[in-house]
């Protein structure tokens, strides 16, 4: 039996890394679906930007945005299959934290401003789009970090797994 990451007491267990990989391709699906015209969701996600479509916006907020997911759902991938040739352990195990420590830090730091109501949100934020970041996109993005957190937590190199 191969056991978890000294002081986690748990076992290794590919599953959390299929998760973070299936969350980042989900995201990534989104984000070229809506690159390649798609509106649904759209709106309550990106407000005005999403009537406008400025390139830089489609560009940058939405192919690029989908590429990073794409590498992330690698990157969960290789977090659930240890052992891949010319990619360090320690190195997937890092960035495994930094995905999670990024997407938890977005998630939950947007959260508390828009419960407390701070005035850094730009006032172009519709009631709408609040509503739905609170109920949908954080909640996302937290369930996100912690499926990364998770795989890089209960990551193990390919010479302990066998």
């Amino acid at each position: 039996m191969s056991r978890g990451p000294e002081g986690t007491g748990g076992r290794w267990s590919p599953w959390w890394g299929h998760i973070a990989c299936s969350w980042a391709a989900a995201f990534a699906g989104l984000h070229f679906y809506w690159a390649f015209g798609g509106e649904v969701g759209l709106s309550i996600s990106a407000g005005p930007l999403a009537a406008e479509r400025p390139l830089w916006f489609v560009v940058a907020g939405l192919w690029g945005v989908g590429a990073l997911c794409l590498l992330g759902a690698l990157l969960g991938w290789l977090l659930a299959h240890p052992g891949f040739r010319g990619v360090s352990a320690l190195q997937v195990r890092w960035l495994g934290w930094s995905v999670s420590a990024l997407l938890l830090v977005r998630g939950i730091g947007v959260e508390v401003l828009l419960l407390t109501g701070t005035a850094l949100l730009d006032t172009s934020v519709s009631e709408e789009q609040r509503a739905w970041t609170l109920a949908l996109w954080n909640p996302w993005f937290i369930a996100g970090g912690m499926a990364f957190g998770l795989a890089a937590l209960r990551f193990r190199s390919r010479a302990s797994v066998l």
